[in-house]
Parts: C-alpha cells; sequence; structure tokens
C-alpha cells in the first residue's frame, strides 16, 4: 500500500510541473506579442506601419498610378478595361476676328456639341516653354556660319596670290554677307537664351480626351485576346478621333491624334510638374533612365509604311508589265511598218516597167520616207469619226420610230346658209 501511495503522489507531483511549466510559456508568449505590437515612446499607428512595410518590402509605384500603360497611342486604364486616345487641338485668336467670323466659328463650335454621341473630357496643360532645343539649333547654324567664313578667308588668300582680282572682289562680297548673317545669328540666339531664363514664360495647350471601354463590345470578353481587345479599341476610338476632328475644323479648330511617345510626355509633366522643366522626357529616354521604354515605331507609323510599300510594290509589278507591253506593241509595229514598205516596193518592181525612170524612182524615195504612223492616226480618226456618225444615225432612226405616229385629220370648211 505505501508503495503505491509513493507512486500516486509521484504521478501528481509530474502532472502539476507540467502544468506550471505550460502556463509559463504562455505567459512569456503573450508577454513578447504585447511588446511586439506596443508602441514605442513618441510612435504612431501610422509610423509602426510604415516601419513593417519597409521589413515587407516597398511596393511599386505603377499601382499607384491612374492608367495601367501606354499602348498604340492609348492609354490604359482600369485594368485594361477603359482605353483612352488624345487629340491635340490647335485654335485661332478668337478677339481678332470680325463679328460674322466670330458668329461662324460659335455656329460651327455648337454644331460640335450637336454630333457629339459619346462623351469627352477638355484638358488645359500649362508647360513653361522649353527652349533648349531652339538654341542648339542656332548655335549649330551659326558655328556652320563661322566654318565657311573660314573657308572663305582661305579661298580670298589664295585668288590673291594668283592674281585673280574679279574673283577676289566677289568673294569679299560673299565673305562680308556671311558676317551679317553670323551678327544676326549670334544675336538672336543671345535672345533666345535669354528668353529661356525666363520661367514666366508658359505654352498653354488644349487636348480633348476621348474614351471607349470594353463594356461597349456587345459581347464576352473573355473570348477575345489582349491583342484583339486592343485593335478593336484602336479602331473605336481612331473612329471617334477622326470624327472630332472634323467636327471641330468647321469651328475653325484643327487637331490630331497625339502618338505613344507625345501621351508618355504629357502624362510625364502632369505628375512632374516641377522637375519636367529641368529634365523632359525625351532626354530621359536618351539616356536610357527607364530601361523598359518601348522604342518601337507607333501604330500609326507602322500602318502607313505598310501601305506606301504595297503601293510602291504593285505601282513597280505595273509599270515593268505596261513597258513589257509596250515594248512588244512597239515591236510589232515596227515589224508591220517595214513589212509594208517591202510589200510596197515589191509592187513598184513588178510596175516598173510600165512606169519611166523619174517616176520609178520618186515612187521608190516617197515609199521608203512615208510615216506610216501619222497615216495610222489619220485613218483611226477618220474611222472614229464615220463610227459617231453611224450612232447618230441609229439613234436618230430609233427615235423616229419610237415617236407616235399622229393621225392628220383634214377640216372641211363649213357651208353658212343664208
Amino acid at each position: 500500500m505505501v508503495v503505491e501511495t509513493l507512486i500516486y503522489i509521484t504521478i501528481a507531483i509530474c502532472v502539476v510541473l507540467i502544468i506550471a511549466l505550460a502556463a509559463v510559456f504562455a505567459y512569456m508568449w503573450w508577454k513578447d506579442k504585447n511588446k511586439n505590437t506596443r508602441p514605442q515612446d513618441g510612435q504612431t499607428t501610422k509610423s509602426r506601419e510604415v516601419s513593417q512595410t519597409k521589413l515587407q518590402g516597398i511596393e511599386s509605384m505603377s499601382k499607384f498610378l491612374a492608367f495601367d500603360e501606354i499602348v498604340d497611342s492609348m492609354i490604359v486604364r482600369k485594368n485594361g478595361t477603359q482605353y483612352v486616345m488624345v487629340i491635340q487641338c490647335k485654335g485661332i485668336n478668337f478677339d481678332l476676328l470680325g463679328e460674322e467670323e466670330k458668329l461662324a466659328v460659335e455656329n460651327g463650335f455648337t454644331q460640335f456639341l450637336n454630333t457629339l454621341r459619346f462623351p469627352v473630357q477638355l484638358y488645359i496643360q500649362t508647360r513653361s516653354l522649353n527652349l533648349k532645343d531652339s538654341i542648339e539649333q542656332y548655335n549649330e547654324k551659326v558655328n556652320e556660319v563661322k566654318d565657311d567664313i573660314v573657308k572663305l578667308d582661305a579661298q580670298i588668300r589664295r585668288e590673291k596670290a594668283n592674281g585673280r582680282l574679279d574673283l577676289v572682289r566677289r568673294l569679299e562680297f560673299d565673305r562680308r554677307r556671311k558676317l551679317n548673317i553670323l551678327e544676326y545669328g549670334m544675336d538672336i540666339t543671345k535672345y533666345v537664351a535669354r528668353m529661356s531664363q525666363n520661367r514666366n514664360v508658359l505654352q498653354q495647350n488644349t487636348y480633348v480626351v476621348v474614351s471607349y471601354y470594353t463594356a461597349e463590345f456587345g459581347g464576352e470578353i473573355e473570348n477575345y485576346s489582349r491583342e484583339e481587345i486592343n485593335n478593336i479599341a484602336f479602331s473605336e476610338l481612331y473612329t471617334r478621333a477622326q470624327t472630332l476632328i472634323r467636327a471641330l475644323s468647321s469651328s475653325g479648330v484643327s487637331g490630331r491624334v497625339i502618338n505613344s511617345e507625345e501621351l508618355a510626355e504629357l502624362l510625364y509633366i502632369a505628375y512632374n510638374r516641377d522637375d519636367s522643366e529641368l529634365i523632359n522626357i525625351k532626354r530621359s529616354v536618351e539616356a536610357q533612365y527607364d530601361s523598359l521604354y518601348k522604342t518601337a515605331k507607333d501604330v500609326l507609323d507602322k500602318q502607313k509604311e505598310m501601305i506606301e510599300s504595297k503601293i510602291d510594290e504593285e505601282a513597280l509589278g505595273l509599270a515593268a508589265k505596261s513597258i513589257t507591253r509596250a515594248d512588244r506593241i512597239r515591236k510589232i509595229r515596227e515589224e508591220h511598218k517595214k513589212e509594208i514598205k517591202e510589200r510596197a516596193l515589191q509592187y513598184v518592181e513588178d510596175y516598173k516597167n510600165e512606169m519611166t525612170e523619174d517616176l520609178y524612182t520618186e515612187t521608190k524615195r516617197q515609199i521608203e520616207k512615208a510615216d506610216l504612223t501619222q497615216e495610222q492616226r489619220r485613218k483611226k480618226v477618220r474611222s472614229n469619226e464615220e463610227k459617231a456618225k453611224r450612232r447618230k444615225a441609229i439613234e436618230e432612226e430609233r427615235k423616229t420610230k419610237e415617236r407616235p405616229k399622229m393621225a392628220k385629220k383634214k377640216v372641211r370648211p363649213t357651208e353658212s346658209k343664208v
């Protein structure tokens, strides 16, 4: 009995120890969790989330942009459910128009609004005028004029040594003209450079934004591939854009669809209004700041090149066939001319004994110098005239037969009774 009692006591002690160890481990785990979740001194909940984000990894900025990608002169939005095409408009100075012209412009714009069958948006973007490209072009032209002047100086010295004074005077006149151009170009370059330093010189661009939604397909979108969806959206948007351009032209406003690179520049300036004055999208692409930028040709340019190449190929084939046919016809005509002259000379030889020597010689000379081409033309003209006369006679005869025959009635004079 004593042994069994000791065994029961030992088992109870072990169970108590196990329960106590489990409780200690549970308390330590709970305390450690509260320590990690409790904000530290001066640390808010948002800063704690930011620190957790840094540990987990920063998400891509593309998830926070309002568009997915740019493809085929279109902006793709909302996970490929909306496609946007942008038209850049160039207006007129309304204040400089006369009263009748203003009224015509207003009527044209009213007609444009009445023809709208789909929603559009007007977007105006103001940019600081960037004149760096113009300054670089001016500098290149100025350097070319300087090189021409150096060449003229060397030529003038060479001609003076040869003693050709007349040529020297002409070269000096040309040199003075080049110097005037150089001074004028340098003044323009300095003036444009001063203008580029003024940040208040702004340029305002007006755009018309056209949208198309995949819900307008009228079918199950899952049945189409991404390329097919892009082609359908491009066709619909391009048709709408051309309709808008034609409608705007009635009010004196011209427009054009901007390509993918211009769309990227438009969005780049919209998102980087301050930095766009320092580095524009063109220089960023040339510096390969974005290695994923698509450098392929725009879809409009590709379609134009395909059409032009097809036209050139067909035109070349038509020209080759026409040349071959014309050469064959020319050879046949030459052979006919030669055969006609030979046969005519043969007839003259057959009747040589019945002609005098002078008549025989003159006849052969007339046959040899005869121009059969003009004679064929005269025969063709006479044949066409005869055909026209026959057609006219047949037409008149047909009209005569179709003309109703009128019955002729004789009117007898009535006798008067006295």
